[in-house]
């Protein structure tokens, strides 16, 4: 159950276009004003903070929970969650640490379809957002705490430094590989075979779909016609 289960779930949660439901309960087809992108960036400008908080929250919980179900069902000896579940706790499949990669895999697969379901989501013609709040809401279930401190810091830099969201975004997710790299390297998991090869994979696959769903930002950006972030308080 748990090897289709969990991506499904993923992909399920993923697809709720919960930026569209939110700017409806404002008479607003988000896709109609700014950017036209249903993401938590393009609320915020439209609507506003409130709206625009609560879509990322939201974004990002599509990710961050069936990611926590994934480690809660899918479990490896030796690598317990860092959330515990205990109501799932019958229903979890257990794996030897010979089969470390499968486990992991299956863990990755399942954050990364929660990714596509927002990025391409059927309720809205297989169209959606850009992915960042919910990868953040993934990586938060994947990846070390110090790693997301990292990223968040470096993604805070960018767009203090340029003003620009697309730049931030597009500067964080190339270095999370690197910070991937980096992390199982310094605690040694490289050195003895134990690191997280499909989390790096996984890196790799959001870096490069971040930066393909950000082409029309990268197209803006080289003509010198990117907007720079300016947020209107107009409706709350």
């Amino acid at each position: 159950m748990q090897l289709w289960f969990c991506p499904l779930l993923a992909f399920l949660l993923g697809s709720i276009p919960c930026g569209l439901l939110i700017a409806k309960t404002h008479g607003i087809d988000i896709r109609r004003h700014g950017s036209g992108n249903i993401g938590a960036t393009n609320v915020l400008r439209v609507i506003g903070k409130k709206s625009g908080t609560a879509c990322f929250l939201l974004d990002a919980a599509k990710g961050f929970i069936p990611v926590v179900i994934a480690l809660n069902l899918i479990l490896i000896d030796g690598r317990g969650p860092f959330l515990t579940l205990h109501v799932l706790r019958p229903l979890a499949l257990s794996l030897p640490a010979s089969q470390q990669l499968e486990g992991q895999m299956l863990q990755v697969i399942t954050g990364l379809l929660a990714i596509l379901g927002h990025n391409y989501s059927p309720w809205v013609g297989f169209k959606g957002g850009k992915g960042m709040a919910t990868s953040a809401g993934v990586l938060l279930g994947l990846y070390p705490f110090f790693g997301i401190v990292l990223l968040v810091l470096i993604w805070l830099g960018l767009f203090l430094i340029t003003r620009y969201v697309s730049v931030a975004s597009i500067g964080a997710a190339a270095v999370l590989p690197l910070l991937t790299l980096w992390g199982a390297w310094h605690h040694g998991r490289i050195q003895d075979g134990t690191w997280n090869q499909p989390l790096f994979a996984f890196t790799v696959a959001i870096a490069l779909l971040a930066i393909w769903k950000h082409r029309s930002n990268i197209q803006r950006l080289r003509a010198g016609t990117e907007h720079r972030f300016v947020l209107k308080s107009k409706r709350s």
